[in-house]
């Protein structure tokens, strides 16, 4: 599914600094040379970006579960036809901030037998994995605290709170373990430097 380019996400509970973590992974490679397009999810194409504003914004309550994984993975698909497989055909660097693992943390683990429905989805619809997923680890209070210190208006799944936050980070941790051929675990309670450069190296077999 990814041709000649290379797919590489970000992930990581709110607050875990993995957006500021994609886009100086992006900005390095370009000053490379290399082409990069840097993206996100919920987002990432005029469909999904529309769907964004629906799922992060508002009360907390406003969607149930199973709505929430529908419209993640309607976005997920226009984001993949429009933007990330025309990258990945023409050979270029794709950079994701969140894919996929979000889904199946942030919706999968509100309630039983919601993470089957999230990967019977991925399977039919989307049908591809980042080649190599960095999971910027980090503790949920500390994480949290950043997060709302944003004062922005995607909060919907911040306002959740810590509990949520802590399993989150338990269910990411799981799944770098189920998939250490994928995954990266960095320590993201270092400062921004530390961090980069811990990226840097972990994608040093793939991006020399």
């Amino acid at each position: 599914m990814t041709g000649r380019g290379l797919f590489l996400s970000f992930e990581g509970i709110d607050g875990s600094g993995k957006s500021t973590q994609a886009r100086t992974l992006a900005d390095t490679l370009r000053a490379q040379g290399r082409e990069v397009v840097h993206t996100r999810e919920p987002g990432g194409s005029p469909g999904a970006e529309e769907i964004r504003r629906l799922v992060l914004e508002g009360d907390p309550d406003r969607w149930s579960a199973r709505t929430e994984i529908l419209l993640f993975t309607a976005a997920r698909r226009d984001h993949l036809e429009r933007t990330i497989l025309p990258a990945l055909d023409a050979g270029k660097v794709v950079i994701c901030d969140r894919f996929a693992d979000s889904t199946r943390m942030y919706q999968g683990l509100r309630a039983n037998g919601l993470r089957e429905m999230v990967d019977t989805l991925h399977d039919l619809m989307i049908g591809c994995e980042p080649d190599r997923t960095i999971l910027i680890d980090m503790d949920p209070a500390t994480g949290l605290a950043r997060a709302k210190g944003r004062q922005g208006s995607e909060e919907r799944f911040e306002d959740f709170g810590e509990d949520l936050q802590r399993r989150m980070r338990a269910g990411f941790l799981h799944l770098a373990r189920a998939n250490p051929q994928r995954f990266r675990v960095i320590d993201g309670a270092q400062d921004t430097g530390a961090v980069a450069a811990d990226v840097r190296a972990a994608l040093s077999d793939i991006l020399p």
